[in-house]
């Protein structure tokens, strides 16, 4: 099979598109996924992201860790509106389907700001706390980050006995400055840091929302290791956070062709 492809990255992490609106990739194996995620032998990327047409939507955000698993991914989602502008959809403001439902989106000169579900309930484990953003996370408070180790400890959580069937991704938050954070995340399916999280910068900020108790609607400025995101939200104790979305830039690397 002949792969035409093009590569996107936001923050750090990186994408794989596929154009399958008309069905072309349909019969895209999971090992091919996993042989063209491949930073050896493939071209190399955390996920892979097939454009589907969808009845009622702008399009579906088929989304495909480098292992071959499937989530929702919040940058995959942010690049592959950038991407889907290139096949003809308008993408000023879109609304498309994703493994955990329905999302709007919008396009912000090199930005794109992607709306995310909401988050009605925290899990405190201990001092760490777990939510789900469309993806479940793990999340970690520290104040000294250049001193943890994110691959141990991501698999220290991830491979734990509680998560270990479904795996959960695992996050560091550090406080900058007021409203500014720093993370670090290791993500299920790629088994590994990655340079950046969408889920992950979105459940850090919503933790540090709530700890904080930053009331109303508020925008957290996050530092990932590929560059910065924004989360904005609404928050009331009693019913959670509303109104959440990511923002950060989706950028093309290069296009080409594959034989799998």
């Amino acid at each position: 099979m002949e792969v035409v492809f093009a590569k996107y990255q936001g923050t750090g992490n990186d994408f794989i598109m596929l154009d399958n609106l008309d069905g072309t990739y349909n019969k895209l194996s999971l090992a091919q996924v996993i042989r063209l995620c491949d930073r050896r032998f493939g071209v190399g990327a955390d996920g892979l992201i097939r454009i589907n047409a969808a009845t009622n939507y702008d399009f579906e955000v088929d989304y495909f860790n480098s292992d071959g698993s499937k989530s929702f991914c919040g940058n995959g989602a942010r690049c592959a509106v950038a991407f889907a502008e290139t096949l003809g959809v308008p993408v000023a403001h879109t609304n498309f389907m994703a493994m955990d439902g329905e999302h709007r989106a919008f396009k912000l000169n090199g930005s794109v700001k992607l709306e995310m579900k909401d988050v009605l309930h925290i899990e405190q484990l201990g001092s760490d706390y777990i939510l789900d953003t469309g993806s479940p996370h793990y999340v970690h408070l520290t104040e000294e980050m250049e001193k943890e180790d994110i691959r141990s400890f991501g698999k220290k959580i991830r491979f734990s006995e509680r998560f270990h069937s479904q795996g959960i991704n695992v996050n560091l938050l550090e406080e900058k400055d007021r409203d500014h954070i720093s993370i670090a995340t290791y993500e299920r399916g790629v088994e590994d840091e990655t340079l950046s999280c969408g889920t992950g910068a979105t459940a850090c900020a919503i933790v540090y929302g709530a700890l904080k108790r930053r009331e109303g609607l508020h925008e957290i400025l996050v530092d990932v290791k590929g560059g910065q995101l924004q989360v904005g939200f609404s928050y009331d104790p009693a019913n959670g956070f509303t109104g959440v979305s990511l923002t950060g830039p989706a950028e093309f690397v290069f296009s080409g062709k594959i034989r799998i």
